[in-house]
């Protein structure tokens, strides 16, 4: 006893620069740097000293006798080069080095088993708004990018034929869109994963009045996993499963983006490309080539997210509630990091690609994807029913490849004759000027009217939309960082002045 009492004055001595050292750690809280397992251990012994000095489950002078051996370890684990153990049971020795055998008090109505369960949720948390910022920030650059090409119009596919024109802006939007749902899911995992398993122990709490909503504001957690069997044995398996598999839907979207931007490298004159830079490469041997590596590598690490999503169904599958295998969150964690590095690359294609807009519009002049809107155009003005048209277009696109033409080159008088031909002698509605410019790919952008559409003004506010979106987004991630920094300083508040009551 002598001994530990001696160790115990030792501790007072230092105890304010201590507190000086674990209070500007606790600053930068949030940061992923910081965040390893000795970390989480270091918080939780805080909170839960707090809270059992405030429960009276600790008498105060007691707690404040635990507290400055708390900070003591903290520190000498934040020196350069200490061992950083993450196990409870490897820091729990040094403590009672420290404080004597009344340190273990700490442990009162937890387990190792709530505080991995703790420690995984507040790592899958962090993983979770760094990746939603790093998926803004390609939001963001998608849409920069969007709103210069309104006007540009480019073939559309399906089946992997040129089936009708849209603009550039349009198709982006498609993806932003789907970038901003995968936002909106984030948001929805985030609320069931920042709730609480700290206080449910083992599985079944224990006999201490433990105040596991205190536990969980020191914590900067919103709630609590309510059940306590649940906490720790069921609702893990779920938070894995659900934040990775979003992060694989979001892959699907921008692998698919990927092997569309790939597809046009296809052509000997593709209408988009990436500039010469880092994210092309030449051939060893073939001197004319420049290598879209970038789209390739983009299309690589989407592929790799959604087969670390896969694994974490994997981990848990089969396996009876309370063991180990599907406990830890290292599998989702590898997931977010390479979806956070997919999100960076997706951004780093987007500024480097190249639009040559007069090649689309070559592309799309050089097929017969406007003959939709002839057939809508057919029936608006000529009451021609549109089963009607639609076999004089199949016909007259037939006669106009046969014959190695576009569109625009066929003879006004051919289409009179194919029309009296379907029709059994009918006259085509539509004067020479009419036909042609019906057939442009300007007229049928500028003529969409349905909600969602190419035309420019629809454009212009889906554009406006996203932008709100991605703002509110941005907001949103902003203001879990400030909760979670607001939780980090009322939980050092209170443990500073706590550690510091009798300390003199």
């Amino acid at each position: 006893m002598k001994k530990e009492r001696s160790l115990f004055k030792h501790s007072v001595v230092i105890v304010t620069a201590v507190l000086i050292v674990v209070t500007a750690s606790c600053l930068a809280a949030n940061s992923s740097a910081q965040l390893d397992e000795f970390y989480t251990v270091g918080e939780m012994n805080k909170a839960s000293i707090i809270m059992l000095s405030e429960t009276g489950i600790v008498p105060k002078p007691l707690a404040a006798k635990i507290a400055r051996g708390i900070a003591q370890v903290i520190a000498e684990g934040d020196q350069p080069g200490a061992k950083r153990p993450g196990d409870y049971l490897l820091i729990e020795p040094r403590l009672i080095e420290v404080v004597g055998p009344d340190a273990s008090r700490i442990h009162s109505g937890r387990s190792r088993q709530d505080m991995l369960s703790t420690t995984e949720r507040i790592f899958l948390r962090d993983a979770l708004l760094a990746t939603f910022e790093s998926l803004n920030s390609s939001r963001d650059k998608l849409l920069t990018f969007a709103g210069g090409h309104i006007d540009t119009i480019i073939p559309a596919y399906t089946h992997g034929v040129q089936a009708q024109p849209t603009t550039l802006a349009h198709y982006l939007l498609a993806y932003a869109e789907s970038l901003s749902r995968d936002g909106e899911r984030l948001r929805q995992a985030y609320a069931r994963l920042n709730l609480s398993p700290l206080g449910a122990a083992a599985l079944g709490t224990s006999s201490f009045p433990i105040n596991r909503l205190r536990l969980a504001a020191l914590l900067g957690f919103e709630g609590l996993v309510e059940n306590s069997y649940d906490a720790n044995h069921v609702s893990p398996w779920e938070t894995n499963t659900e934040l990775a598999s979003m992060l694989a839907i979001s892959a699907l979207a921008i692998g698919n983006f990927a092997q569309d931007l790939h597809t046009q490298y296809h052509n000997p004159v593709p209408w988009i490309t990436l500039k010469k830079g880092p994210l092309t490469g030449g051939s060893s041997i073939m001197p004319q080539k420049q290598n879209p590596m970038g789209i390739e590598q983009l299309r690589t690490i989407a592929s790799k997210v959604i087969g670390d999503a896969q694994a974490t169904f994997f981990l848990p599958h089969n396996a009876s509630s309370g063991m180990f295998d599907y406990r830890f969150s290292d599998q989702t964690r590898l997931a977010a990091a390479d979806a956070s590095s997919m999100y960076k690359l997706l951004g780093g294609v987007i500024d480097n690609l190249i639009v040559d807009c007069h090649r689309a519009l070559e592309e799309v002049d050089a097929d017969y994807s406007t003959m939709t809107e002839v057939a809508d155009t057919l029936q608006r003005v000529g009451d021609v029913p549109f089963r009607i048209g639609h076999h004089f277009l199949s016909e007259l696109t037939t006669y106009g490849r046969s014959q190695g033409m576009r569109p625009i080159e066929i003879p006004y008088e051919e289409a009179v004759r194919i029309f009296k031909e379907v029709t059994g002698g009918d006259k085509l509605p539509m004067t020479d000027v009419q036909f042609k410019a019906v057939m442009s790919a300007q007229n049928m952008v500028s003529m969409s009217r349905g909600i969602g559409g190419p035309q420019p003004v629809e454009v212009n506010r889906m554009l406006a939309h996203q932008c709100q979106r991605l703002e509110a987004d941005r907001d949103w991630v902003k203001s879990q960082r400030t909760k979670l920094q607001d939780a980090s300083t009322m939980l050092q508040r209170a443990f500073t002045e706590m550690a510091e009551t009798g300390s003199n």
